[in-house]
């Protein structure tokens, strides 16, 4: 019978956020019959991990044992002994010595004679005796829980027992709270009570990501992603302080402003500042005039008037409130111990307090910017000084490539500007929420946009307010349909408001109804209207726009627009936005092979928009600049770049459908096959979901481009069908745009349809040659030469060929011209076997003229030059086909890649793409976040027993045979952590095994546990 004494109510551990990592190791150390303490800060989650691990591996032990201490009862000797022993101690104590019973019995009923110094060995002796009794029975799990207030003779005697309990199915799992400031050793000391070898794993605080995903877990849904930012910023990442900030939030009837604290709970401000009582009055309004500024020093409380400073915060820091340096060490900083404490602090001041410490640092700031700040948060009332002085302070910080900023400032000074006043109230909340656009907080830019709306009667700010509504709309600007009457309607007859409108009705045609003949026209319109009245700006974006749509129409004023677009006067802003002239520039140049010119704008670009903050287009710039590197072969670099833009635009929620897309070809190229194939697929679906057909042209390429590259010929055929007859009805003629067409040509060639093969080629090439596009060229010549091949025409495919590769190398794409490299070197090979008929003289003579696998050593080289891992994985296939698993793997220093820390040289296991059916993704090969490594396993192959599992089983488990966490697993497949849990769960009962670790070791041959 499994006994399981106190038994509290279990979290799954998919109910865990952000522990992946930490469970996974925790879960392999368990299951090899190891223990584990979780330690951390308070607050942290350390129980919600505990609980969750103990309810796992509860159902495997016959016996677990539960403890829980608290501070009040931690002076009470044995009570955690009475707490683990207690209902079990009966049923084995039978079987001990005299002695031993005699203090077992002594110890767990309180007697007063009971104690370590009297019959201390026998006790010692009893503990140990009854955890051996109950492990010969079955598994015993122990589980506790706050060991930092584990009693001094219960710690020593588990202690001597676990030190005593080698090779016995016995298993520890604890937690213990240790302090907010990483320390290290800090947990060494509870480890006493632990077996030898136990796995100590440190809980640390949430990413921003992880606290908005648990905070969505827990109901708190609807915050704007600055609140959430907010909430991480004052919680620290800690799970228990962003729960109760939410929870504060959403029981608050007036949610704070933009720029204003977050409400703090009573019981997070007792928590934080138990010791403030052990300061004096003038102490705590030292600390309260710190906590009201941004970056407080000694100097800034002297100059505010605390003349103490240095005395008061030195005390304040031995309360463990402040620490008297900076993250860097700057002499006099004042750094709160935890964000929690300032803005605790700043919560439980009265109103009268806040204001007498703002209205001192608005003296006492050095930066304007700050000052500004203080003196509104400082003032009642409505005050046109005060909001002149805040609006100053906004444009300063646009300037200083600080938008946030400038937002929060401009909410400020709209909130002082009394009536009547020029500009008014909603002029500058309108240039409020055009600096949170650009800074990328687009929930906040619609919220205020929407509430002047409600008010504003202005024509000229109606219409701005409009745009700002559509802007925040991004891709999907079918949701916002209907504002287009409206905003025609305010803008009357005023060429200028008109040409803002019309600029945006440019983009609906294209994104909407994918009319891109329209969308040049309403561009032209707009440019026409915005000359008019001399608004350089908005003349500026719709000439950059016609000139885009008329690049990729093929249009023969493309050029002359471009250059248009490009002619002073120049807005700065305009000239470095993802829609101006310095992204058409950029556009203009990789579609004309100008791949230097190109790295230089776009490097450029990038630099300017991060300068000033424009969190938009760096989004964009990222992206071009992964672009860049991929067409010239850096495969390692393009995977970095799209990673950062993705990781850029998901937090700040821009344009996740083409995130996806480019990393999907980042991926295909230098990464990993399965995350390829998955990221191009969410990419098509959230276009769809969008009506963007601009984007579900290019997703679809991508789709198409990583199933090639996969083996999957006729899904290759699907996808890229659908992004031709696409582009067709959407009027985009440029080849170099998408990049497609001579992958389709290869996998038409591939299922034998080479008439439509050729057909493809022919209708390309004509507007190839008409744009002087000659790296598309190039690769229709490459696709052209293996039709002919198909034909029989060996010598002019071959020619056709070599003619590609030479001048795709000459273009600098070097990963096109690797392509052709290995085309050439399969065409080579095949010649030779045709010619040796199966012959083995004619093999060695064909291997001696390099045809055999040294055929594909300069190949090897091209493909390791760009880290293109999936490619290399396609050639070790292509040479173990040709000569045997045995040369293969002779042959795996000229086809392998290595992983940073790898030795060089080392060989990357290598699965065959002809082994896998037509459509099934290959293994994995690399992390995200590495770019380049090896491949996985070969499961199937070196573990016959994998060969029972389903596919997504089998791609599971060669997913934990690469190293991944479960939520990498979930991440690269695009499945909850849950899903990948309960289908390792279904490896593990299939296989007759019960951990990862057991998949590793049925790969290597070994034999399994239990």
């Amino acid at each position: 019978m499994r006994r399981d004494f106190e038994d509290p109510v279990r979290p799954r551990s998919d109910q865990v956020i952000g522990r992946d990592e930490l469970l996974t190791r925790a879960r392999e150390q368990l299951s090899s019959g190891g223990s584990v303490l979780l330690y951390g800060p308070p607050g942290i989650g350390k129980s919600t991990a505990l609980r969750a691990l103990a309810a796992e591996y509860a159902e495997s032990a016959r016996t677990v044992l539960r403890c829980s201490a608290t501070e009040s009862e931690s002076h009470l000797p044995f009570l955690a002994l009475v707490d683990l022993l207690g209902l079990v101690a009966d049923g084995v104590a039978h079987a001990l010595p005299a002695p031993q019973r005699a203090a077992l019995e002594a110890a767990l009923t309180g007697r007063a004679e009971s104690s370590l110094h009297q019959g201390g060995l026998a006790l010692r002796l009893a503990v140990l005796s009854v955890l051996r009794a109950l492990a010969a029975k079955g598994d015993v799990l122990l589980v506790a829980d706050d060991l930092q207030w584990l009693d001094a003779p219960s710690a020593e005697l588990l202690g001597f027992a676990a030190r005593r309990l080698g090779g016995l199915p016995v298993r520890m799992l604890g937690a213990v709270r240790t302090g907010t400031e990483p320390k290290e050793q800090e947990h060494v000391p509870y480890l006493r009570a632990y077996p030898p070898e136990s796995l100590a794993l440190r809980l640390d605080p949430l990413s921003r990501p992880q606290v908005s995903e648990l905070l969505a877990a827990r109901g708190y849904t609807g915050l704007r992603r600055s609140t959430v930012r907010d909430i991480h910023v004052t919680s620290g990442g800690n799970p228990l302080f962003a729960l109760e900030l939410g929870r504060a939030l959403a029981e608050s009837p007036t949610p704070p402003r933009p720029g204003e604290p977050l409400p703090v709970p009573t019981s997070l401000r007792a928590l934080v500042l138990s010791r403030l009582d052990l300061l004096s009055a003038e102490a705590r309004r030292t600390l309260l005039v710190a906590s009201a500024g941004a970056r407080p020093t000694l100097a800034l409380l002297h100059a505010a008037g605390r003349t103490n400073a240095e005395a008061e915060t030195a005390l304040a820091a031995s309360l463990g409130l402040v620490a008297t340096s900076g993250p860097e060490g700057q002499e006099g900083a004042v750094r709160f111990a935890h964000p929690l404490v300032s803005a605790a602090l700043y919560a439980q001041a009265t109103p009268q307090e806040q204001r007498a410490a703002h209205s001192a640092l608005s003296t006492a700031a050095s930066d304007p910017i700050e000052r500004a700040r203080h003196l509104a948060l400082a003032t009642t009332g409505k005050d046109e000084r005060v909001a002149a002085r805040l609006a100053e302070a906004a444009a300063l910080a646009r300037d200083r490539g600080a938008p946030s900023v400038a937002a929060q400032l401009g909410m400020l000074a709209a909130r002082h500007t009394p009536p009547g006043a020029r500009p008014g109230a909603d002029e500058r909340r309108l240039r409020s929420a055009e600096d949170a656009l650009t800074s990328g907080d687009i929930d906040l830019a619609r919220e205020v946009a929407r509430d002047v709306l409600d008010r504003a009667t202005d024509a000229a700010v109606r219409v701005r307010a409009w745009m700002v509504v559509i802007d925040a709309a991004g891709q999907a600007m079918s949701e916002v349909d209907a504002v287009f009457p409206q905003a025609l309607a305010d803008a009357g007859d005023d060429p200028r408001l008109l040409a803002l409108v019309r600029y945006q009705l440019a983009w609906r045609a294209l994104l909407v109804e994918g009319e891109m003949a329209k969308g040049r026209e309403e561009a032209a319109h707009a440019a026409r209207l915005a000359a008019t009245a001399g608004d350089r700006s908005t003349e500026l974006l719709a000439l950059s726009f016609q000139a885009q749509m008329e690049t990729l129409m093929g249009h023969p004023d493309a050029l002359a627009t471009v250059e248009r677009a490009l002619t002073e006067p120049q807005d700065p802003r305009v000239a470095c936005d993802h829609n101006g002239a310095g992204a058409t520039r950029f556009r203009w140049q990789i579609m004309s092979d100008q791949l230097t010119e190109a790295r230089t704008t776009i490097t450029r670009l990038l630099s300017e928009v991060r300068r000033r903050g424009m969190v938009e287009s760096e989004v964009h710039f990222l992206r071009g600049l992964a672009e860049t590197e991929l067409r010239s072969g850096h495969c390692g670099r393009a995977l970095a770049l799209a990673h950062e833009s993705l990781r850029l635009g998901r937090d700040t929620g821009i344009g996740e459908a083409a995130g996806n897309m480019f990393t999907s070809l980042a991926e295909a190229a230098g990464g990993d096959l399965d995350r390829a194939l998955a990221l191009a697929g969410d990419a098509v679906s959230r276009a769809e979901e969008d009506g963007d057909l601009i984007y579900l042209s290019r997703a679809l390429g991508a789709l198409g481009h990583a199933r090639l590259v996969a083996g999957d010929a006729a899904g290759t055929v699907q996808s890229l069908r659908r992004a031709r007859e696409l582009e067709q009805r959407l009027g985009i003629f440029d080849p170099a745009r998408g990049r497609w067409h001579g992958d389709l040509a290869e996998a038409l060639i591939r299922i034998g349809e080479l008439a439509e093969a050729q057909d493809v080629i022919d209708a390309t090439r004509e507007h190839a040659e008409r744009l002087g596009r000659a790296s598309v060229l190039a690769v229709l010549d490459r696709a052209e030469a293996l039709v002919k091949a198909a034909r029989g025409e060996h010598e002019a495919a071959a020619r056709q060929l070599a003619s590609a590769q030479a001048r795709l190398g000459r273009l600098g794409y070097g990963l096109e011209e690797a392509r052709a490299a290995l085309e050439l070197a399969r065409l080579r090979v095949e010649r030779a076997q045709r010619a040796g008929a199966g012959s083995a003289s004619a093999s060695k003579a064909a291997a001696g003229a390099g045809t055999g696998p040294s055929a594909y050593d300069e190949t090897a080289r091209l493909f390791r030059r760009c880290q293109a891992a999936p490619w290399l994985r396609q050639l070790e296939a292509a040479v173990g086909a040709l000569t045997g698993p045995a040369a293969s793997s002779a042959s795996a220093d000229s086809t392998s890649t290595t992983t940073p820390g790898t030795p060089t040289g080392s060989a990357a296991p290598a699965t065959s793409a002809a082994s896998e059916a037509p459509g099934a993704p290959l293994p994995s090969g690399t992390s995200a976040a590495s770019g380049v490594g090896p491949a996985p396993s070969t499961a199937q192959s070196a573990c016959p027993e994998l060969d029972q599992l389903a596919a997504t089983e089998r791609q599971v488990a060669s997913l934990v045979l690469e190293g991944a966490t479960n939520r990498e697993i979930a991440a690269r497949l695009f499945i909850s952590v849950k899903t990948v849990e309960a289908t390792l769960t279904r490896v593990y009962r299939k296989l007759g095994i019960r951990s990862r670790v057991d998949i590793v070791r049925l790969a290597a041959g070994q034999k399994r546990t239990g």
